[in-house]
């Protein structure tokens, strides 16, 4: 997509509204990630507010990956047809009022977990549909960095909501900390309504043609494989590197919290770095190569200093926080661009899709693993994934 809906380079150049739809992308998906990711913080309020044993809780708070799940690609079609700013201010939108139903009222635990998975399903219409704005408005030169910017949205959310659902909860409850990602959700919504524009769109096929399917080919369901391969390193240690600084390394838990801030942090420079990177090479695939490389050089690293030294250990876990999380954008933006305009939508939706079932297949599967205390070979098993992820990348084909 050298070019996308007829516009050409100088035209995304000369563009100075690209950056405030950039900001307004990057918005409503941090908006969506403070309800999406800052659920769990509210557990102990959830659990002394409303009497919910742990299962119930747990229950409650997986409820909205799972209405994410199952809606990303329909929101991808939608994205693709009817444009970017209503399905993103509609599916936010929808999604704020819904959490400010369940902060207003006693509900029982069934009712708030069927409000909690119908907000995830509609605030899913974000991922695909902020992409592709931001896709849209910027030069091929531009949109790894750009999209690096709008990967940092998921850090962001968890920050905000780090900072204040439990603060919120310990004062007033859970159900008015919910009305925080509420309020954000339709105040960006508002402002996505308001400001966004779409990107020009390619003239429509005549009556009864449509654009031929980019899925013909093998080359985006590698795309989608290799990235879901890549996700299970990533959650392999931003799901156990908590409970392994505690439980191995005898941190406290005020202590692992800082540590994991700052490599969350830097984990967001590297989705920047690599974005960089690939537009400096005019590449998406090659670098995704290379750090399909360095993430199952990093696993063996931390399973090493698991074995050995304490101060290795860490090391490897900052830079495995690092590393793991940087090609999140290149199969993104990849995925967008092997697709096409008339397929963007729902190439990001798929790829999502693929993504979160990794990401949820993860946390289960390693912990099997590593039962009381063998954490060297979980960090072992996750390297195989990015291992075979270097082979499934499909390098000719960009």
């Amino acid at each position: 997509m050298a070019q996308v809906a007829g516009v050409d380079e100088e035209r995304f150049q000369a563009s100075s509204r690209r950056w405030l739809i950039l900001a307004l992308g990057l918005a409503a998906q941090t908006a969506s990630c403070s309800f999406l990711y800052g659920l769990p913080f509210l557990v102990p309020a959830m659990r002394a507010d409303a009497g919910l044993s742990l299962a119930q809780a747990g229950t409650v708070v997986a409820a909205p990956s799972v209405g994410l799940l199952f809606t990303l690609i329909v929101w991808g079609a939608a994205a693709d047809r009817y444009g970017e700013r209503l399905i993103m201010a509609l599916g936010l939108g929808s999604s704020g009022l819904l959490l400010v139903y369940a902060g207003l009222g006693d509900h029982p635990v069934g009712l708030l977990f069927g409000v909690f998975l119908a907000a995830g399903a509609l605030t899913a219409s974000v991922n695909a549909a902020s992409g592709r704005v931001v896709m849209g408005w910027f030069a091929k030169s531009e949109r790894g960095v750009a999209m690096g910017i709008r990967q940092t949205a998921q850090p962001l959310g968890v920050g905000v909501a780090a900072l204040g659902l439990p603060p919120l909860a310990g004062h007033y409850g859970f159900r008015a900390a919910v009305l925080l990602p509420a309020g954000l959700a339709i105040v960006v919504a508002l402002l996505v309504a308001w400001l966004v524009v779409d990107p020009p769109r390619p003239a429509p096929a005549p009556k009864g043609e449509r654009p031929p399917s980019p899925y013909r080919s093998g080359t985006l369901w590698r795309v989608h494989g290799a990235s879901a391969l890549l996700v299970v390193p990533q959650f392999a240690v931003s799901a156990f590197a908590p409970v392994y600084l505690v439980a191995v390394q005898h941190w406290s838990l005020l202590a692992a919290g800082w540590y994991l801030a700052v490599v969350q942090v830097l984990g967001a420079a590297g989705r920047l770095g690599s974005g960089w990177w690939s537009d400096r090479v005019g590449s998406r695939l090659r670098p995704m190569r290379q750090l399909a490389v360095a993430s199952s050089a990093v696993m063996l690293l931390v399973a090493l200093g698991d074995a050995t030294w304490p101060w290795l250990v860490l090391l490897a876990l900052a830079l495995g926080a690092i590393i793991t999380v940087a090609d999140n954008g290149l199969g993104f933006t990849a995925s967008a661009e092997l697709a096409g305009v008339a397929w963007s939508g729902r190439a990001m939706g798929t790829q999502n899709t693929a993504q979160n079932i990794a990401a949820s297949l993860t946390p289960p599967m390693l912990g099997l693993v590593i039962g009381d205390s063998r954490y060297a070979l979980a960090f072992c098993v996750a390297a195989i994934f990015p291992a075979l992820a270097i082979a499934v990348v499909p390098i000719r084909a960009e």
